[in-house]
Order: structure tokens, then C-alpha cells, then sequence
């Protein structure tokens, strides 16, 4: 389904310096972990998968109106997570309007974050992608669908969503731990493949949401 034509004019307006933003959001949950991640994913997109994103991401917070001014929006953390009514009720139309939200559990944040999704679309359920879906078909292809960056408890990597009217709005990735695969090499010493692997995945979340 195309986005919708508010969100579409705001994207084209900003295409010759494309933006994406981190979440700031309230709980105590430690919403600027991993700081060098996104830099990162995004030097490696625009070195390879030909983006025009801006160098540093933006910060917005999920009440601002600012939020609608960016196509993708990540969140991450360990911890807990607290959405206000008006933070629910922008994030809900930013969604609906065409927003594309990215949740990587950090590891700690599960438990919080699934009570405010569903505050967010009340009739909504998460659905764990399968693996043939597009977002790990291309540009880089994952076989078996979200890898595996970081182990935590040992359990398999899940990527579930949100669809509005067939579109994915929202991903939630869980046990794998992107963003830390997309910090500096001397943060958790990933081997050179593995941080590959988390920067690859990356590239296929921001190709999808700029070209679909």
C-alpha cells in the first residue's frame, strides 16, 4: 500500500538529505544505548547501498510533532519503557500515516515494550515475519531470516510486526541484538563477520522502508 500523501510530500521534500531519528522515550529505560550504532549503520548504507542519509540521526521524542518528519525511527534500550497518552496517540498516527518504527531489544526490554505496543494498536498483534518476507530478501539476502548477533539467554532471533493495511509499520527485533552488532569494532569486540552480518540486516530494514 502506498504511504500516505502527507508523509510522501515530507519524504520527497527531504530526499537530497534523507534523515532518520532515535526515540527518545521516558521509564528509565535506556533509550541512548549503543550511541555509535546508527552513525554507523548509516555510513555503511550510504557507502553501499547508495542512501543519502544525514551522518548523525536525529533525537525526537514520540509526542513530537518532529516525529512525522522521519520515515524510519529506531528505539532501543535495556529496560523499561513508558508511553503517555499523547505519546501513544502520535505514534499511533505517525504509524498510520505511513511511519516506520524499528524496536531492537537491547536485551531487558522485552517485557516493557510488548505492554506498550499494544497500547499503541490495540488491535494489533505482534506476527513474527517469516523468513521470505521482502525485509530479508534484498538488498542483502537472510535465508533464514533475522541473524543471531549477540547470544544473552541462547534463544532463536525473532523479528515480529505490525501491519496497517498489509504494510509493515512496525518491527520489533528480539534475541539478536542488531544495534550492538552496529557499534564501534572496541565496544563488545564482535568478530569482523558478525558485525557484517547486524550491519547487513540493517541495510535490508532502511532499503525496505525507503523503497517500499
Amino acid at each position: 500500500m502506498k504511504r500516505s500523501w502527507i508523509l510522501l510530500l515530507l519524504f520527497c521534500y527531504c530526499s537530497s538529505a534523507q534523515e532518520i531519528a532515535l526515540l527518545k522515550y521516558n521509564g528509565g529505560g535506556d533509550w541512548y544505548a549503543n550511541p555509535t550504532s546508527l552513525p554507523n549503520l548509516i555510513k555503511f548504507c550510504n557507502q553501499n547501498i547508495h542512501t543519502k542519509l544525514k551522518p548523525k540521526p536525529a533525537v525526537v521524542q514520540p509526542s513530537s510533532p518532529d516525529l512525522m518528519s522521519y520515515p524510519l525511527v529506531h528505539m532501543t534500550g535495556h529496560g523499561n519503557v513508558v508511553f503517555s497518552d499523547a505519546d501513544i496517540v502520535n505514534l499511533r498516527n505517525y504509524l498510520s500515516s505511513g511511519g516506520f518504527l524499528h524496536i531492537d531489544d537491547n536485551y531487558g526490554m522485552d517485557e516493557f515494550i510488548r505492554k506498550e505496543i499494544k497500547k499503541i494498536m490495540p488491535g494489533s498483534e505482534l506476527v513474527e515475519l517469516p523468513a521470505n518476507h521482502p525485509i530479508f530478501q534484498k538488498p542483502y539476502a537472510f535465508t533464514g531470516g533475522v541473524p543471531k548477533i549477540h547470544e544473552h539467554d541462547g534463544k532463536r532471533p525473532q523479528a515480529f510486526g505490525i501491519f496497517i493495511d498489509q504494510r509493515l509499520a512496525l518491527l520489533y527485533t528480539f534475541e539478536t541484538d542488531l544495534g550492538d552488532g552496529w557499534e564501534d569494532a572496541d565496544v563488545h569486540h564482535d568478530p569482523a563477520e558478525v558485525r557484517t552480518k547486524a550491519l547487513k540486516m540493517g541495510a535490508n530494514i532502511v532499503n525496505y522502508v525507503f523503497n517500499n
